[in-house]
């Protein structure tokens, strides 16, 4: 009976796939006379309007910024779920589950890159949205630094408490701004701040502010995710 109920479930959902998937019509055209296709609204919007020279990112951050507030919310929440099983009320300093004996060159190699990969980062999501990249990219970039950091020092520590706060600021300001952007405008990330100019540094809105909160907010979730498992014990 079981058997038999799970092939009916099978084919039910197989007849409807299907019909869904022979009623999208590959190569017809869906374009209403008339109306202006999304692609090219993108297109259009993101210049006219925003003065923004990254398409990709007026789109990420502006006309589906609820989308990436949404991807946003769920590497917090991998997150908590992974600091949840892995945290330790109290580690003594210098204790690591995964040691590594790093050289001389390593150790003085790692100093003078740390400062200039945490640059990098924060150039990346400062600049998102004249230039390929953004706050995921600039946030795992500086992530990377602190890694270097902590497989080059043994005794190389990170605040939790500091983490915490730096994430928790950069959440509010990203939700802050969309709400504001709702009361402002009638829709969630509106933009209410002046566009500027095209290519300059202080243009685009509301689109930069959201991006360097995304790229505190991913540094300090995946910092924190690294300085726990290389202390956590077996």
């Amino acid at each position: 009976m079981k058997k038999f109920v799970v092939i009916l479930l099978l084919a039910v959902m197989g007849y409807y796939i299907s019909i869904t998937f022979f009623d999208i019509g590959f190569g017809d055209s869906h374009l209403v006379e008339g109306v202006v296709p999304v692609k090219d609204a993108y297109l259009n919007e993101t210049v006219n309007s925003l003065n923004v020279a990254n398409t990709v990112t007026s789109i990420v951050v502006n006309f589906r910024g609820f989308d990436t507030l949404g991807e946003v919310t769920v590497l917090f929440l991998a997150v908590t779920a992974l600091g949840g099983i892995l945290y330790k009320k109290r580690h003594q300093a210098g204790e690591r589950s995964v040691l590594f004996s790093a050289s001389k060159v390593v150790t003085s190699g790692s100093k003078l890159l740390f400062p200039a990969i945490v640059l990098l980062g924060a150039y990346v999501f400062i600049h998102g949205h004249l230039s390929p990249g953004g706050g995921f990219q600039g946030g795992v970039i500086i992530a990377t630094g602190f890694l270097l950091m902590l497989l080059a020092y043994e005794n190389f520590t990170v605040g939790h408490n500091t983490l915490s706060v730096i994430e928790s600021l950069a959440g509010i300001t990203f939700a802050g701004v969309g709400i504001w952007g709702l009361i402002y405008g009638g829709s969630f990330l509106e933009n209410f701040l002046p566009v500027g100019t095209l290519n300059d540094l202080f243009s685009g809105g509301v689109i930069p502010i959201i991006y360097i909160a995304v790229g505190f907010k991913v540094a300090a979730e995946l910092t924190g995710v690294i300085y726990t498992v290389l202390h956590e014990k077996g």
